[in-house]
């Protein structure tokens, strides 16, 4: 496993992180000794980055990677979020991006985690109440008393960027993009890279889609979140299907998964770019990790430019009440 440099300011990590959090919530069906188990699988293939957040569960699966991480801590750079803000019972909160909050959100987290630093925190999502200057600043006392390393934002907006980056270095900027959420491109991806900000895409096999795995909603379970999703409904799911047979099409040529085409892919785009695929078994890990491997000539990525064009995709990628909170 290869590394790559996110930001200036010396965080170093595997080319491809884990995302941990479909282990604890949203895609239905929790087994924690295999999760527990794929993330140690992952250390042992040399991936560092490990991607959590205090609202998966809630606060459930920080624990679990606290758990998993007893032992080896010195392997694992740990990546937490907060901002959206989420009750016991696993209601809605809002979004905070409050100073105070802030320091009540890292100190729980550092507990639940079982560490004494957060390597990269992130605001989940820019509270649009607060200046981003008082959330950056409460980040940045985070870092002057040693509670956390490097700071991270999370769909923020160019503007939104540049203002945080007056107030303190960004390391890693996280939001989705794949082959079928191609926005970045745009104005976020030139925005990150004037700045010397490094890029964490999500969800970059378009949740799943991209795997080639769901050919229709019986494949999810009956509580998946993605049921609710736009671009698995109706006349947006046909068209998505169509966009993944023709990247099936291309990874069988190369004798790989349309999955590890789409990882690969997104690896190509620059070095400075660190996908944290999401998975809770062993089996989808190997897959993944072995996307890193792939080579794509300037032939492949050509035709995949060609099928998976900015906009291709059917349907907004979070329902209507949740588009307001992205690029703020």
């Amino acid at each position: 496993m290869k590394t790559r440099k996110l930001g200036n300011q010396g965080l170093v990590v595997s080319e491809l992180g884990l995302g941990c959090m479909g282990m604890s919530e949203f895609y239905g069906g929790r087994d924690e000794q295999e999760a527990i188990a794929t993330i140690h699988h992952a250390l042992d293939l040399g991936v560092t980055l490990l991607d959590t957040a205090d609202m998966y569960g809630p606060f459930t699966n920080e624990q679990l990677v606290g758990r998993a991480i007893q032992g080896r801590r010195e392997q694992v750079i740990v990546a937490t979020k907060f901002g959206n803000v989420r009750t016991a019972e696993g209601g809605w909160a809002g979004i905070s991006g409050k100073p105070e909050y802030v320091r009540q959100a890292c100190d729980a987290s550092l507990q639940r985690l079982g560490v004494d630093v957060i390597d990269l925190y992130y605001q989940h999502r820019v509270d649009s109440t607060v200046p981003i200057e008082e959330t950056i600043g409460a980040m940045a006392e985070l870092v002057q008393q040693g509670k956390v390393r490097y700071l991270g934002m999370s769909e923020a907006a160019p503007a939104t960027i540049r203002r945080a980056q007056a107030v303190h270095p960004i390391s890693a900027l996280q939001t989705e993009y794949s082959l079928w959420s191609r926005d970045p491109e745009d104005e976020i991806l030139p925005t990150v890279r004037e700045l010397g900000i490094g890029f964490v895409p999500y969800s970059p096999l378009g949740r799943g889609f991209l795997s080639g795995a769901i050919t229709n909603l019986d494949d999810l379970a009956p509580d998946d979140f993605r049921r609710n999703s736009p671009r698995f409904q109706g006349k947006n799911f046909a068209k998505n299907l169509e966009l993944v047979a023709q990247v099936k099409a291309i990874a069988a040529e190369k004798g790989i998964t349309p999955g590890q085409l789409a990882l690969a892919w997104l690896l190509a785009q620059g070095d400075d770019i660190v996908p944290i695929p999401g998975t809770k078994r062993r089996v989808y890990l190997e897959e993944n990790i072995a996307a890193v491997n792939v080579s794509l000539t300037s032939d492949d990525l050509r035709r995949i430019d060609e099928v998976a064009p900015k906009g291709v995709a059917a349907g907004e990628r979070y329902p209507a009440q949740h588009m307001g909170n992205v690029n703020r």
